[in-house]
């Protein structure tokens, strides 16, 4: 019996979220194809009919995170009325919730230094997705690309120290300074 029309196109989507989740939790070198799999709910003996490797798994689960992410951010300024809509994202971007829900959490900061060793293809891919979150950020925030990169930039590595350090309040310290310094690049 064939499968239904739209059968393969589904299972590939689910294989993409599947690893999108296990990369922002556990990065690229950690994560086997086998568990991606497995987190898709199929066997490992299927992917290659889906995919030609990791690699190309790796660069549309970038792009299916950051497409996640992005209409995250954008529900979250939608639901603010009151204040600023940039800051409604920055205070969520550097919340404890982000920080500490990795598997739904921004690409980026859990890839970045994994993708810098990368192959060229894939650094393409990931600076693509880069632009366009920096994109999104300027134009919510209403400032240019260089503004928007620094602004980013500051979310991200605020994100990247929180996340590393063991001491609970240091973490939280770390994420209050980030907002302070991304809020205040928006004023200049």
């Amino acid at each position: 019996m064939p499968y239904p029309k739209g059968h393969k196109l589904k299972i590939r989507h689910t294989i993409v979220e599947s690893a999108a989740q296990a990369f922002r939790t556990h990065g690229i070198q950690e994560v086997s194809v086998p568990v991606i799999m497995k987190g898709a709910g199929l066997t490992h003996g299927g992917f290659y009919s889906h995919f030609d490797n990791k690699e190309q798994l790796v660069g549309e689960a970038c792009r299916y995170a950051i497409h996640d992410t992005i209409t995250l951010l954008q529900s979250v300024a939608d639901q603010e009325t009151q204040h600023s809509k940039i800051n409604a994202v920055i205070d969520y971007y550097l919340s404890p919730y982000h920080r500490d829900n990795t598997s739904m959490g921004c690409i980026i900061p859990a890839l970045s230094n994994e993708i810098s060793r990368s192959s060229e293809e894939l650094r393409h891919i990931f600076t693509q997705e880069i632009e366009r979150m920096i994109a999104f950020i300027s134009e919510l925030a209403q400032i240019d690309n260089i503004k928007g990169s620094a602004l980013f930039s500051t979310m991200v590595g605020s994100l990247i120290l929180a996340r590393s350090v063991q001491d609970l309040e240091r973490s939280n310290t770390l994420l209050i300074a980030g907002k302070k310094a991304a809020k205040t690049l928006i004023l200049h």
